[in-house]
């Protein structure tokens, strides 16, 4: 049986918002929502660029939920 080809997970638009946030944040131009602080770390930038693209309606799994 042949295999089955895997669907990609996160769309091109989704990469492109994350990279986006990630150049901000190298420049230090990236800043958090409410607080509007500067965001030094890496994950936090990936979330911001993440969350961006779900509100634009690029393809994105869904955020894990605490259990």
């Amino acid at each position: 049986m042949a295999k089955k080809a895997k669907k990609q997970k996160y769309s091109k638009g989704a990469a492109k918002k994350v990279s986006r946030a990630m150049k901000k944040r190298k420049a230090g131009t990236l800043r958090s929502g409410r607080s509007g602080r500067k965001v030094r770390s890496r994950k936090q930038a990936i979330a911001i660029g993440l969350s961006e693209a779900r509100k634009s309606g690029a393809r994105v799994p869904k955020k894990k939920k605490a259990s």
